[in-house]
């Protein structure tokens, strides 16, 4: 199952929902992506796909300076799971992939 392409996610914080748009893709047999939110583009670490299990890792500075931890499951064009930041509360993920773009002849 492929995970490539461009998700709209959101995340449920105690401070209320956090909207982000994480790009994957993959590259030589890896997945590569980048996360935008809150005015910033991070990259994302440590992408791994164990069958429908998705993990990453990514650092943020806005609002405030984070390092979190990504949980996720995906199902087709779904994905739901956690997101943790350090001794905070795990927050709940949810996301839709983005249709891809059609292809002009």
């Amino acid at each position: 199952m492929s995970v490539e392409g461009t998700w709209n996610v959101s995340i449920s914080t105690p401070i209320g929902k956090i909207k982000a748009v994480v790009e994957l893709r993959e590259q030589g047999g890896a997945l590569t992506g980048t996360a935008h939110g809150a005015g910033e583009e991070v990259p994302l670490s440590d992408i791994t796909l164990d069958g429908d299990r998705l993990t990453w890792k990514q650092a943020i500075t806005k609002p405030v300076r984070l390092n979190l931890a990504f949980d996720v499951t995906v199902d087709g064009d779904t994905l739901q799971g956690t997101s943790k930041a350090g001794h905070l509360p795990s927050s709940k993920v949810t996301g839709e992939r983005r249709p891809a773009p059609e292809r002009r002849a």
